[in-house]
Order: structure tokens, then C-alpha cells, then sequence
């Protein structure tokens, strides 16, 4: 079962690309492999809670607003 958010959210990288992330398990791959080198608190935090969405832990608007609140931090434009 794929685990998805009410809505997606859409990151802009710094290509100017624009990908949506429906998801924690989506978010993931992204925070690991599209990241760029800017990763601070949000960044970690994002990971830990979308681990723990996935596992049921959090919430996955927990797990959202995190991944957010990391895309900001790294001047990504996410919304």
C-alpha cells in the first residue's frame, strides 16, 4: 500500500525543474538523491519524520509540513 499526503507538494530544484512529492516514501528519495548539498536541522528532521509516518509513528502531515519546512531551508520553493 502506498502511503500518499492529502496533497502533493511541489518543489522546485535549483534547475528550475518542478517535481510533485505525494508522498513520505517519495519524499525520501528525494531528500537522498535530488537533495542539494544544503542540509541543515529541517533536512534531518524531514528524514526522521517521514521515516516514522511510513512506520506510523507520526503523522503524515507531520511528515509533510517537515519536508516543507526542509525544502525551505535548503531555498528550495516548495508549496
Amino acid at each position: 500500500m502506498k502511503i500518499t499526503w492529502s496533497e502533493p507538494i511541489e518543489v522546485g530544484s535549483l534547475q528550475g525543474d518542478i517535481r510533485a512529492i505525494h508522498g513520505p516514501s517519495e519524499a525520501l528519495h528525494c531528500l537522498a538523491e535530488a537533495w542539494p548539498d544544503r542540509r541543515g536541522p529541517f533536512y534531518v528532521q524531514a528524514r526522521r519524520f517521514c521515516r516514522a509516518a511510513i512506520d506510523g509513528r507520526r503523522t503524515l502531515e507531520e511528515a509533510r509540513e517537515m519536508f516543507i519546512s526542509a525544502a525551505r531551508e535548503a531555498r528550495l520553493n516548495a508549496h
